[in-house]
């Protein structure tokens, strides 16, 4: 890539903020609904954040790699990249911020959002440097195609008829129970699950397929008919295979990749087309992406374990003592906690950007 392409980072950088704004409030019990994942079926704002940085990883996959030799070197690199990734995700998990520092590994919960990056950007790595791009689609329709079949139409073990819904006849829960156990985030499912795995590889591979359309793009007007042909397709598709982010369906991949393809568009017009000035405190964070929200996630871990009396951790005790106001809703304190939360990292990614301090995971 002869220059850097702005409207990418700054999607990224947007991403990961997001990330922090939705898993970071003052209250889960006091959060707006378009800040909260949909109960099962269906999309809110938030539901977007994970797939669209699946997306991103699969830009980053195209440019990363397109000039790199399809050597054991290579391999080499991906799999360390994807190991590390694995590694922080399993940290987060394993971390006490306290003596004894003992964890109760029969519950702990395998699956995490650094996991399934770690995982799925390996799996697409692999795919990109051994297929085409045409391979990549054909690979990409069959196995949207194939999981909405094997999902829904055929029985389960117990003979019983498959459904969308969840447990217990979820082929996705069930081969969750099944591999996972106990290490799941709910006794029923779990959002990284093994199954859903495979389709957020698609997420990837769609950012690869519209990495390859970004470079030497001839007019920004192809990025919106591919965006426009995602979403058509994809919320047809959910008529039949409903949205959903937990099971990772077929139609959310088309629907996600489709909404991050019009944005990240719009954006490239703006930003990398037109040159306005806007967006920069995005491409601050997007430029250190994985750290910061690792930080964000061990410093809220740490602020929620850690007791400042018998009743009140960090966390709570900041958030009852600062921003609980009667003048303020309950659901406002707690965005409000959020916003706070997220300028802090917004200000390091200007602090590490300004310093020309880059951390590549």
């Amino acid at each position: 890539m002869k220059q850097r392409i702005e409207s990418v980072d700054i999607l990224r950088g947007f991403t990961i903020i997001a990330m922090i704004l939705v898993n970071t409030p003052g209250s889960w019990g006091s959060v707006y609904a378009p800040l909260l994942h949909a109960q099962w079926h269906g999309l809110t704002p938030t539901d977007l954040i994970f797939p669209f940085f699946l997306f991103i990883v699969g830009i980053s996959i195209y440019f990363s790699y397109k000039n790199k030799p399809n050597a054991s070197a290579t391999y080499k690199k991906i799999a360390v990249r994807s190991l590390k990734l694995i590694g922080l995700g399993m940290f987060l998990r394993l971390f006490l911020p306290y003596f004894p520092f003992i964890v109760d590994f029969e519950s702990l919960r395998f699956p995490g959002v650094l996991q399934r990056i770690g995982i799925v950007f390996f799996i697409s790595a692999l795919l990109y440097l051994n297929f085409n791009w045409k391979n990549l689609a054909i690979i990409s329709h069959v196995t949207l195609l194939g999981y909405w079949l094997f999902l829904g139409f055929v029985p389960l073990p117990n003979g019983m008829s498959p459904t969308f819904d969840r447990a217990p006849n979820n082929w996705a829960n069930y081969i969750d129970l099944k591999v996972l156990g106990k290490h799941m985030w709910q006794p029923d499912y779990d959002p990284e699950g093994v199954l859903s795995t495979i389709t957020a590889v698609i997420s990837c591979i769609s950012g690869i397929l519209i990495g390859r359309l970004l470079d030497g793009l001839k007019h920004v007007k192809y990025l919106f008919f591919a965006a426009l042909g995602l979403l058509i397709s994809g919320y047809m598709f959910s008529l039949v295979f409903p949205l959903n982010k937990a099971i990772w369906s077929s139609s959310f991949v088309l629907v996600t990749s489709g909404w991050g393809t019009l944005i990240l568009a719009i954006i490239y017009y703006l930003k990398d087309i037109k040159h306005y000035r806007f967006g920069n405190v995005f491409k601050y964070v997007g430029m250190n992406a994985i750290t910061i929200y690792f930080l964000s996630s061990f410093i809220s871990k740490t602020m929620s374990l850690l007791k400042v009396d018998e009743q009140h951790s960090i966390h709570s005790w900041l958030y009852q003592n600062l921003f609980i106001h009667d003048f303020f809703s309950a659901k406002f304190s707690s965005l409000l906690y959020a916003l706070v939360v997220v300028s802090f990292y917004v200000g390091l990614g200007y602090v590490m950007y300004r310093k020309k301090i880059f951390i590549k995971v």
